[in-house]
């Protein structure tokens, strides 16, 4: 596997950021009210507080041998364990 050099990096981080707000503008759009916008925020926060948990919390203070590069490792890891 490739490292993405920093530069790459950034791209990335501003295309996701590029795709929840377009995400979010369309949903507002669509629905314009002010329950569709605290959903929005509430599951904007949630998410974010998820993936911190994820791939930060787990890998630094539950268990720092446990490393994963993503969402379908993590399972299979999870999934190899319990059986």
């Amino acid at each position: 596997m490739v490292d993405l050099s920093p530069r790459w990096m950034f791209v990335k981080a501003a295309l996701f950021v590029v795709i929840g707000l377009l995400s979010a503008g369309f949903l507002l759009w669509q629905n314009p009210s002010w329950a569709t916008g605290a959903c929005l925020c509430a599951l904007v926060w949630a998410s974010a507080r998820a993936y911190y948990f994820l791939f930060h919390a787990v890998q630094h203070w539950i268990d720092p041998e446990f490393r994963y590069r993503g969402l379908l490792d993590l399972c299979a890891r999870l999934w190899r364990r319990r059986r």
